[in-house]
Parts: structure tokens; C-alpha cells; sequence
């Protein structure tokens, strides 16, 4: 399911959003800092200040994460079903490593979240729909001025 291209942009992308839902059906989207894929299936997500994410998830594993290069302005949709792994779990020490070789001392955690991804959908700037002659430096440009990293 996790192609290549995914992994590059998951290994090269520095932040993402989790998209949960309540019992209540309220949605909740939480920046995560902190994420990895496992395998051709899974990603990986450390629990650092996400306690609305994990009961979200404890009552509705069905989430969809998003992952953006903000400056090409391409990414990726995931949607699958998620399950809270926490210290002390027989898959803890395994699963923990990637995402603590990341978070170091800084960000500790004590649950990650395994998202076994469903299906994949491809995130493009409307640039790139809208003027098809927009290429990846064209927005690397455009977002570098937007976001005043063009001095």
C-alpha cells in the first residue's frame, strides 16, 4: 500500500495532521511532528501531547492523516484504521524505536499510534490543477515569498 513515493514524502515531510472523530461524531485535526511509515502498510505516530487524538481513536480507529511538503506544495492522503500501542505492550519496544530515534529526550511519549493505511490520495496545490504549466520550483518559489523565506 506504501509506495516509494509515499516514503520519500513521509521521510522528508515535518509535520502532518491526524484527522479523528469523537463518539460523538465531532471531528478533531492535531498536528503531529513525530511520524515514520513501518513496513509497506503502516505508519507510525508518537502520542506527544495528544490526549484528544487517543480517545479519538480508542472509540473510533478510523482516521485519516495528511502529509504535506509545504514548500512543493504536494502530498498525500492516508486513511485507515488506527489502534493506540502504549508502553508495556509486546509491540512497544519495537515499534517505539523509529519514532524515539526522531523525538530523542525532547518529546517524550508513552503510546504511539499504528495506522494501518486503506487507501492513498494524492494532495496537489490548486496551482498545480488550475495553470498545468506550474511546475515544483514555480511553487517552491511562490511559497518561499508567502511564507517570507525568499530574503
Amino acid at each position: 500500500m506504501l509506495t516509494n513515493e509515499h516514503k520519500s514524502y513521509i521521510d522528508r515531510c515535518v509535520l502532518s495532521w491526524l484527522a479523528t472523530a469523537s463518539t460523538e461524531n465531532l471531528p478533531n485535526v492535531s498536528p503531529k511532528e513525530i511520524f515514520t511509515y513501518w513496513g509497506d502498510s503502516d505508519i507510525l505516530v508518537a502520542n506527544i501531547a495528544s490526549p484528544q487524538t487517543v480517545k479519538n481513536i480508542k472509540a473510533n480507529p478510523q482516521v485519516c492523516i495528511s502529509i504535506l511538503d509545504i514548500l512543493v506544495q504536494k502530498g498525500f492522503q492516508f486513511k485507515g484504521t488506527a489502534k493506540i500501542i502504549f508502553n508495556g505492550d509486546p509491540q512497544w519496544d519495537k515499534l517505539q524505536k523509529p519514532l524515539y530515534a526522531m523525538a530523542g529526550e525532547k518529546f517524550p511519549f508513552n503510546s504511539l499510534t499504528q495506522i494501518t493505511v486503506k487507501s492513498t490520495k494524492a494532495i496537489l496545490a490548486p496551482s498545480y490543477l488550475f495553470f498545468p504549466e506550474t511546475s515544483e520550483e514555480d511553487q517552491i518559489h511562490s511559497a518561499k515569498k508567502a511564507y517570507g523565506l525568499d530574503k
